[in-house]
């Protein structure tokens, strides 16, 4: 049974950092392409930032050029880097793969961007 476990988010203020850690046992993540994904209250799960089949990586406009995905293959953890964060970016985040048929989510990591 696959188990994803995200980590790293907290309270930060407005321009800070954050990085998120996606670990997960029962798979081996570098054989998919994995993504982060995020919920703000009241909107639908969307994603932010991935890898390609190719190995590649996609963001969504909104975070283009301030977040950062990456990945440890030996410690079977990708993560997402955080930069110059904003308001906007407060949400539950979590990892999983883009695929149609996903894994069970985790519970995800609470990112809270204020002043």
């Amino acid at each position: 049974q696959v188990q994803l476990v995200e980590s790293g988010g907290g309270l930060v203020q407005p321009g800070g950092s954050l990085r998120l850690s996606c670990a997960a046992s029962g798979t081996i993540l570098s054989i998919y392409a994995m993504g982060w994904y995020r919920q703000a209250p009241g909107k639908q799960r969307e994603l932010v930032a991935g890898f390609t089949s190719s190995g590649s990586t996609n963001y969504a406009d909104s975070v283009k050029g301030r977040f950062t995905i990456s990945r440890d293959n030996a410690k079977n953890t990708v993560y997402l880097q955080m930069n110059s964060l904003k308001a906007e970016d407060t949400a539950v985040y979590y990892c999983n793969k883009q695929a149609i048929l996903k894994f069970t989510w985790g519970q995800g990591t609470q990112v809270t961007v204020s002043s």
